[in-house]
């Protein structure tokens, strides 16, 4: 059965905002091997909207140093969901729309044959979470105190987890890797 991974920033006070947080190659690095261990990308409408066209743009200009560029094309590449119940259609390449019940695809999709299926945004994680479908979490704290923004699982209730590895990156930044 393949696994559910989340993967995400936050910082230190819990925020997971995309507008703080520490950018490198390093972390860059960091989540292209995550991508590499997945089959597809689940996201929502505010999350492709976050990270399409600008990625698309930088694997096709390579505008960018060439870890972020590897990053770019990765991620670009792969074959990705779009759940949302507003979207009419998506533009990025490898990138499918759905506005059919997300437990149902993420449990059809745990059943294939493959290699993990990755979520990105703290609303699909949130739901997935709550139905308990995520096995491990990559939480990706940054040393900042960001002070406002979106907080991870404000309705997920008692859920305990397992830290699994940890690494800590020059700038600072610590990922903890949790499986449940």
């Amino acid at each position: 059965m393949r696994k559910v991974i989340f993967a995400i920033n936050i910082t230190i006070d819990g925020y997971c905002g995309h507008e703080m947080g520490i950018v490198d190659d390093e972390l860059h690095e960091y989540f292209t091997g995550l991508l590499r261990d997945s089959g597809v990308e689940i996201l929502g409408r505010n999350t492709y909207h976050l990270m399409y066209p600008y990625w698309h743009n930088v694997a096709v200009n390579q505008s960018e140093t060439k870890v972020t560029n590897e990053f770019a094309r990765t991620f670009d590449s792969m074959p990705k969901i779009v759940f949302s119940t507003t979207l009419k259609s998506v533009e990025w390449n490898n990138t499918t729309l759905l506005h059919s019940n997300l437990r149902e695809e993420i449990m059809k999709l745990k059943q294939q044959p493959g290699k993990n299926i990755s979520i990105g945004g703290l609303n699909i994680a949130s739901q997935v979470a709550e139905w308990n479908l995520i096995d491990e979490y990559h939480f990706v704290v940054h040393p900042i105190i960001a002070g406002k923004g979106p907080r991870l699982f404000e309705s997920v209730k008692n859920l305990t987890l397992n830290l699994v590895g940890s690494k800590t990156f020059r700038s600072g930044v610590v990922a903890l890797h949790y499986k449940k």
